[in-house]
């Protein structure tokens, strides 16, 4: 299946957002997503929140001297934030249940765990910027992107047919990339974000289950505090993923003046490909 991508207009908060960015030593954000309640609950969904680090816009990965990946040429950009994670975290299993799909991944089936792009769950991202006392918060749906992500167009599963036309959607073909989409490659961009990983940082995905007992049975390679420098790792790249956001609406508080703060509402028009945007009170 080839990927459809849609002529956007220019995104009119991304550059203000990522100039602030540029202020964080560490990219950091609070992530919440909705996480299934048990059988028979009053309630079918709960918050969950944890912090994540920010990784570049999806297909616009920040330049790394360090990283040995084969990276894409640059032929498109986006307003997509992305960050990683371990497949067999909590929040992997939560944008498969609570997206419109229910394409459910049940974290303890090791076969699911190698085939797992999909997702759609709704997400909301919170990055507070001290320097320029701006907060902002991102809501949308979030999508998985796994080894799975360039299986020939008859194997692909629901899950890669549905990431890449939700989010090929919002990749705009830049200026330069005009009759090279051709060239650029899904599988390459998830290497790409794992070689600009440090080495200790891939490592954590050789380390055991995530949230279980130390006192549980486990295989022994997964082993704590361990070094990556092969970018095709059998075992860390089993279960690294790169996760996509993709907007519909973001609000940029700004308190720096408290006489003047404000609160700037941008909302992503489907049918258009627009932003409108009001200012509020904050």
């Amino acid at each position: 299946m080839s990927t459809t991508f849609r002529a956007l207009p220019p995104c009119p908060w991304k550059s203000t957002f990522l100039a602030h960015l540029s202020n964080l030593t560490s990219p950091e954000f609070t992530l919440a997503t909705l996480a299934q309640t048990s059988k028979g609950s009053p309630i079918p969904y709960l918050p969950r929140a944890r912090t994540c680090i920010f990784r570049g816009m999806w297909a616009e990965l920040p330049a790394n001297a360090k990283n040995k990946a084969n990276m894409n040429p640059k032929v498109f950009e986006s307003e997509c934030p992305t960050f990683t994670t371990d497949v067999r975290m909590e929040k992997v299993e939560q944008l498969f249940s609570s997206s419109p799909g229910k394409d459910g991944l049940s974290q303890q089936n090791e076969s699911a765990a190698e085939e797992s792009s999909g997702g759609g769950g709704p997400v909301e991202a919170v990055f507070w910027i001290s320097e320029t006392s701006t907060q902002w918060r991102i809501k949308g749906r979030a999508w998985v992107v796994g080894p799975d992500i360039e299986n020939e167009d008859q194997l692909q599963t629901s899950g890669v047919r549905t990431v890449k036309s939700e989010i090929g959607k919002r990749m705009r073909i830049t200026e330069k990339g005009k009759g090279k989409e051709g060239e650029w490659s899904w599988m390459k961009e998830l290497t790409a974000h794992f070689g600009n990983m440090s080495p200790g940082a891939r490592g954590m995905f050789r380390q055991p289950p995530p949230g279980q007992p130390v006192s549980a049975v486990y295989d022994k390679e997964h082993q704590m505090g361990t070094t990556v420098e092969d970018l095709d790792d059998r075992l860390a790249r089993k279960y690294f993923r790169v996760v996509i956001i993709r907007p519909e609406e973001v609000e940029a508080t700004d308190l720096s003046d408290p006489n003047k703060a404000r609160r700037r509402r941008y909302s992503f028009e489907e049918e258009t490909g627009e932003w409108t945007n009001e200012e509020l009170w904050p």
